[in-house]
């Protein structure tokens, strides 16, 4: 409970602690453990995803993966897997994200090609869930590894960076794509920035940055899966399912940013409050 306590952002101190190779090996391996505990709301949400082929003769795959999704997280929530803050943020990127469905279907992006009665303006109402899914990721990791932040940068301007973000990817379409200014602008922002993660009371250190870029890719390869599966399609996907573009690695990547800063964010304000 001690971790909890202790601020987010802080000012990076050093730690001469050394770690064997033998503790290494170890929390490596809790590391693994609590990587895989943290995804578990996008596990449990595949897993319908791959077995919703099998229920079409009765109910549409999407009201099905609809129900699935509600189901899961009042699951987690009931058993305490999550908490109440974490179910309201996660409920935040739900909105944000079915948003984003909603205007990148209309203008053909990608399609849901199969009907389904939970279905608004071609989009069915489980794709916020997709996004939703990362949010999840992200409260669970913070809380299983005590996560703090050591030179957060200024809060405005994290804030207006997400902002900017979410707006480009609709902005995108009907001016020029400015997501790798904006990635200079992130580099820049946050290039002091440290993730610190404790695993049996060591704590690690990485760079903000490069856990925005790893979190992004691992997303995309969640992505191959969903399509291959037939959660959404890209309209290159319609004839036969192929790898989805590199291009959407940096997609990822920069809606991760949006989230970590939306999560980061919230838990700084709750600590003041």
């Amino acid at each position: 409970m001690q971790h909890e306590k202790a601020p987010i952002a802080l000012q990076l101190s050093k730690n001469d602690t050394k770690v064997s190779f033998t503790s290494l090996t170890r929390h490596l391996a809790v590391f693994g453990v609590q990587q895989a505990l943290s995804c578990i709301f996008p596990v449990l949400v595949f897993t319908p995803l791959g077995l919703s082929h099998f229920v079409t003769h009765w109910l549409p795959r999407y009201d099905f993966m609809l129900i699935m999704c509600i189901t899961i997280q009042m699951l987690m929530y009931f058993t305490k897997i999550e908490t109440r803050d974490e179910v309201l943020v996660i409920c935040i990127f739900h909105l944000l994200g079915l948003m984003m469905e909603l205007f990148k279907v209309h203008i053909g992006s990608w399609c849901y090609p199969e009907d389904a009665h939970t279905k608004f303006l071609g989009v069915p109402l489980y794709s916020g869930f997709m996004y939703a899914s990362v949010a999840s990721y992200m409260c669970q990791e913070w809380r299983r590894l005590h996560l703090q932040i050591a030179n957060w940068p200024n809060h405005i301007a994290a804030r207006l960076v997400a902002a900017l973000i979410y707006i480009n990817f609709f902005s995108n379409h009907f001016v020029h794509d400015v997501r790798y200014l904006i990635g200079m602008v992130v580099i820049f922002l946050f290039k002091r920035s440290i993730v610190l993660f404790t695993i049996q009371s060591k704590t690690y250190r990485m760079p903000v940055v490069l856990s925005f870029v790893l979190i992004g890719f691992f997303i995309w390869l969640a992505e191959n899966i969903a399509t291959h599966l037939g959660a959404w399609q890209y309209a290159y996907q319609h004839n036969a399912w192929q790898i989805v573009n590199y291009q959407k690695l940096s997609s990822w990547a920069f809606l991760v940013i949006v989230s970590f800063i939306i999560v980061a964010e919230l838990k700084m304000f709750k600590q003041k409050a």
